[in-house]
């Protein structure tokens, strides 16, 4: 008599596994979601987290009603991060706002928005190499050895293309009728000369 095989998990076992765990429970870990976030997509943030956790941790998801349980634990655990995440983004935008406030104070800011509307057309029509540039030292406050790093050239390079850049961003204003920008005063804020 030939010995019966025994029987085997189907590979995709795991797979029919969690889809009627998502089938079963995603109602509720949505609903337990959407009523302790403001917003829906920070919710359905909070599903797809929760039940990713469920599928990584399959082994260890109890079976019957525990499973529900065992969902809102994890989601419980996702939502407390999702709250320190914000809190944590809440107060670098605070920092970021501040930090603005006080560089717009320093440099030049056009009072007219019309004028303000000019130094922007003129700066977007500048190449991109040239916005990068003088972005990299108005905005992100490099000196031209940190920018020769980032744009993995030559501090020398830096300086000729940063002295055109400004150049061609002069010209534009100019074509404009409206004023420069402190151009000085961002290029020696980091002992640089233009």
């Amino acid at each position: 008599m030939p010995a019966t095989p025994k029987a085997s998990r189907p590979p995709d076992d795991g797979r029919r596994r969690f889809e009627e765990l998502y089938a079963a429970h995603r109602a509720q870990i949505l609903g337990y979601a959407l009523r302790r976030t403001a917003d829906p997509q920070d919710a359905a943030d909070i599903l797809a987290e929760t039940f990713l956790v469920a599928w990584r941790r399959l082994e260890a998801v109890p079976h019957g009603t525990e499973a529900r349980l065992w969902l809102y634990g994890v989601a419980r655990r996702v939502l407390a991060n999702h709250h320190r995440g914000a809190r944590r983004r809440s107060a670098l935008n605070l920092d970021l706002a501040d930090r603005l406030r006080s560089d717009l104070a320093v440099h030049h800011v056009p009072e007219d928005p019309g004028e303000l509307a000019s130094v922007a057309e003129a700066f977007r029509e500048l190449p991109e190499g040239d916005r990068e540039l003088l972005a990299l030292v108005g905005w992100e406050g490099l000196d031209h050895g940190e920018i020769a790093t980032v744009l993995g050239c030559s501090r020398n390079a830096v300086r000729i293309r940063l002295h055109r850049a400004r150049r061609r961003f002069a010209r534009e204003l100019e074509r404009r009728g409206a004023s420069a920008p402190q151009s000085r005063t961002l290029a020696t804020a980091h002992g640089e000369s233009a």
